[in-house]
């Protein structure tokens, strides 16, 4: 045995005096093998894995320290963001995993045998949707930035979504997550090289309103004018890439489990709007345009700005007080009839639809405040101008001609200007009713400002039994009548908080007429280009819509009242007829 082991060896060694390639290979096996047992690796391996995991655990987290101290501020600034995305990607997904378990718990546990009429069961629902909206809210506060944006759009689909919903996402319009003086300090020494306190004559630190992308402060010039500082938050910009990707990703893992559910896409077409959002001298250009286009409104006021107090993440501009456009007991306070502020609400933005075409995409009710003006009516104060849309000429004059038809229910007007907005002939019907946000009925001129509770259950059930329709409606559209959906949307979210005191879209169509009369007078030459020409023809274009929209009423009337004469003096004796004519008259 002795021998047979030095033998093995010597052959081993004999190779490798040759000169063979890599002989270990073959021989150290069997050599290792001959000589007797050898102590296991095993726990060598271990050894080693565990002193690897140990350094890494304890020199990553060493280094990154290291590095964040000998790190500029705003280079310590974008270290910390990146480890804050992370957590706020974690924190959405949980959410959303939290709010989609309480559902199907609900769904399937709490409301197993429970009748659909019966308290127990709306109380059910109600605390889920409660609960869901709660966590909404907390976690776009504590997320900031684009969530509470995302949440303050939510607000405009009030007829959709229930009233917890609604009532909890308010507090997203002007509340959000407040910053500390220090930061406010720092954002001013970089882009003035001066605290806000060395460079206004009063600086008040305590904001009196937090939103999605800054704050605002009160505080006064070196002459003593009062103005409204809106302070943007420091980390937005820095944060703002990695909050799209997170809400992209997001948006993504929702349509892999929901395929209907597809609204990447419209995030995708708003990335570029809402990063102009971020710079507040588009900010202050954009309201300037929108005070020259609106001056002939005399009840309409933007705040001018000061350009030596603003920057790309600061803007100065005159205060202002009021009261916030929903709040009906604000207005009356200070004598002014909520009528009256519906009224010029809906006047000033169909004025930019239907005719300017720059559009304000954001007039949340924390945007437009009111107070009273020189004559002691309504004045509308028209706030935050970093989100602006612009919708072509040709779009307009489709809008237009639609609207008005919608009025007339002009079927075949209907389908023509839909068509021109790119809607697909079947759909036609579907996106006249989502841009009115009210059902249709063609055998009825007359709209009541508020919707009834089978109207709003009609649209309700629409949403849900149509969403694919609904979903391929708007990716049809031209990408700008996102933002001008989102604007009439919320304009008919203030109009029913107010109570619905006007026929908005008796309004909305009136404007449509007379600002189409306009454009087209203003291209024309000769005498159409004079004041007084373009006056009559806008006069007579509006006299014509209210002589043909009482026409049909007129008419409409008289059908029915002869049907009715019919229907009583027995001359349609066949049963079928008058079921028909009955179903026409309750239409």
């Amino acid at each position: 045995m002795e021998l047979r082991r030095t033998v093995q060896i010597c052959h081993f060694h004999r190779l490798l005096l040759q000169g063979k390639k890599d002989p270990w290979l073959l021989s150290a096996p069997q050599c290792r093998h001959r000589s007797g047992p050898q102590p296991s690796s095993s726990p060598a391996r271990r050894g080693l894995l565990k002193r690897t995991f140990l350094g890494v655990l304890l020199g990553v987290p060493l280094v990154g320290g290291v590095r964040y101290a000998l790190a500029e501020k705003q280079e310590r600034r974008k270290m910390r963001l990146l480890v804050d995305g992370l957590g706020r990607f974690v924190r959405s997904v949980g959410l959303g995993m939290q709010i989609s378990l309480d559902y199907w718990w609900t769904d399937h546990v709490l409301l197993r045998g429970l009748d659909e009429n019966s308290p127990a069961f709306k109380d059910l629902v109600s605390r889920c949707h409660q609960r869901a909206a709660d966590t909404i809210v907390s976690g776009a506060i504590r997320n900031g930035g684009l969530y509470v944006k995302l949440g303050q759009g939510l607000c405009a689909f009030n007829h959709l979504l229930p009233p917890e919903y609604i009532n909890t996402l308010r507090i997203l319009e002007d509340k959000a997550l407040k910053r500390g003086y220090k930061e406010v300090d720092e954002l001013f020494l970089e882009d003035f090289d001066a605290r806000p306190d060395q460079l206004f004559r009063e600086f008040d630190y305590q904001p009196i309103a937090a939103a999605s992308l800054a704050q605002v402060h009160r505080a006064r010039l070196q002459d003593g004018t009062p103005v409204a500082v809106k302070v943007q938050y420091i980390d937005l910009r820095d944060r703002f890439n990695a909050d799209i990707r997170t809400l992209e990703l997001l948006l993504r893992i929702i349509e892999m489990m929901h395929p209907s559910f597809g609204f990447s896409w419209v995030l995708k077409d708003m990335k570029g709007t809402l990063a102009q959002e971020l710079d507040f001298e588009i900010e202050g250009h954009n309201g300037e345009r929108c005070a020259r286009e609106l001056e002939h409104f005399g009840f309409v006021v933007v705040p001018r700005v000061h350009w030596d107090k603003s920057s790309k993440r600061v803007l100065t501009a005159d205060f202002y007080e009021g009261c916030k456009i929903n709040d009906v007991e604000g207005i009356q306070k200070q004598g002014l009839h909520v009528k009256d502020a519906a009224s010029k609400l809906i006047q000033m933005f169909a004025e930019q639809i239907f005719y300017t075409g720059f559009i304000h995409a954001d007039p949340h009710p924390g945007n437009v405040l009111v107070r009273k003006g020189p004559d002691g009516k309504a004045q509308l104060i028209l706030l935050d101008h970093g989100l602006y849309e612009f919708l072509h000429e040709r779009d307009r004059e489709a809008l237009c001609k639609l609207w008005r038809a919608i009025i007339l229910r002009d079927d075949t007007g209907m389908r023509t200007y839909s068509r021109q907005l790119g809607v697909k002939a079947e759909d036609y019907f579907l996106f006249c009713e989502i841009l009115l946000q009210r059902p249709i009925h063609m055998a009825q001129l007359a709209m009541s400002n508020v919707m009834t509770q089978e109207e709003t259950t009609y649209m309700q059930d629409m949403a849900k039994n149509r969403f694919d329709s609904i979903m391929q409606v708007l990716k049809d559209l031209p990408r700008s009548m996102l933002l001008v959906f989102r604007n009439m949307n919320t304009v008919r979210g203030v109009n029913v908080a107010l109570g619905a005191p006007v026929d908005r879209y008796y309004i909305m169509a009136k404007s449509a007429v007379k600002c189409w009369s306009r454009s087209i007078a203003q291209k024309q030459l000769g005498l159409s280009r004079l004041f007084f020409v373009r006056w009559i023809r806008t006069l007579w274009a509006s006299l014509k819509f209210e002589l043909a929209l009482r026409l049909q009423i007129a008419s409409m009337r008289l059908t029915t009242s002869l049907l009715r004469f019919l229907v009583f003096a027995g001359f349609l004796g066949e049963r079928e007829e008058q079921e028909q004519i009955y179903a026409y008259l309750q239409a």
